[in-house]
């Protein structure tokens, strides 16, 4: 746990999010992209939701603790990715569910609008009318590519870990790839990715914002909320509908500041150092922010 040197309790130190929201700027590139696109979405429906995605029997049979995400080239066998030691490796993510059940409820989301558990695939995110929402938001683990040079050949890509199918096929192997991310269709004005690393960099010395991120900005999104390092699910389902009630309840904040708010909520709240930890109220971070109207 981080020990403030001074001595004073984690709970009173003073953080940069007490005096400042942060948002992160992408690439050139990506920036280009981003203020192309018109303000704001002109999208009529809150959110769709995609969490508690179901991975294997053995991951719903047995109570895992959670562990630190293996680089997705590690699961390749030659140049193919094996889906099924996915499967089994990755543990199920129950909170996400509370997670984003709570944050429909805020933002009063259809129920049709949250797909949870074996809906939670990469068919219904492939064929659902993405640009259609003004959120779109993934609970589930975030697969991030480690050494793509390695492994140029095998396409390994940085992916999001949706339900993985019986039987996986090219359209939906349970592996939303940046590659098929960058073909969504997106009006949003943001992303959120709740999971772990999602601006994971791609290798040591790159752009601090993985391709998994930066392919919703292709896709159409215009501004990201994700996550630095590995993240606890119950401190991470009251980051997000905290920094969502905030935007909910005064639409003029930026979304740096509506999660800066959520940030100093749980600092304020903890009733222990090991509560006012960072790693629990800091891993999030917004990449980009929608120009607001003139």
């Amino acid at each position: 746990m981080i020990k403030d040197p001074s001595g004073k309790q984690l709970k009173d130190v003073d953080w940069l999010v007490r005096s400042h929201a942060v948002t992160v700027l992408p690439s050139v590139a990506s920036l280009k992209i981003l203020r192309s696109s018109s303000q704001t979405s002109a999208a009529r429906n809150p959110m769709i939701a995609f969490a508690d995605p179901v991975f294997s029997k053995a991951a719903r049979a047995k109570a895992r603790q959670q562990i630190a995400m293996r680089s997705i080239t590690s699961f390749y066998r030659g140049t193919q990715v094996d889906v099924a030691e996915i499967g089994e490796y990755l543990p199920q993510l129950p909170g996400t569910r509370k997670e984003v059940t709570a944050i429909a409820a805020e933002l009063k989301t259809a129920t049709g609008d949250v797909r949870l558990g074996l809906n939670a695939t990469e068919s219904a995110v492939k064929q659902a009318k993405l640009d259609q929402y003004r959120i779109v938001y993934f609970a589930t683990h975030g697969l991030v590519s480690g050494d793509l040079e390695q492994f140029a050949k095998g396409k390994a890509e940085p992916a999001l870990a949706l339900t993985i199918p019986a039987k996986p096929t090219d359209f939906d192997d349970g592996l939303l790839t940046a590659s098929e991310i960058a073909q969504l269709k997106l009006d949003a004005d943001w992303v959120a990715l709740s999971a772990c690393n999602t601006a994971a960099e791609e290798k040591p010395g790159a752009e601090a914002l993985s391709g998994l991120a930066r392919a919703f900005f292709y896709a159409g999104a215009r501004s990201l909320i994700v996550s630095h390092w590995s993240v606890d699910d119950e401190a991470t389902a009251r980051l997000m509908v905290g920094t969502f009630r905030a935007s909910t309840r005064d639409p003029k904040l930026s979304h740096a500041e509506a999660l800066r708010l959520a940030m100093l909520a749980m600092i304020e709240q903890a009733r222990s150092d090991n509560d006012a930890d960072p790693r629990l109220w800091a891993p999030f971070v917004v990449v980009g922010e929608p120009t607001k109207p003139r």
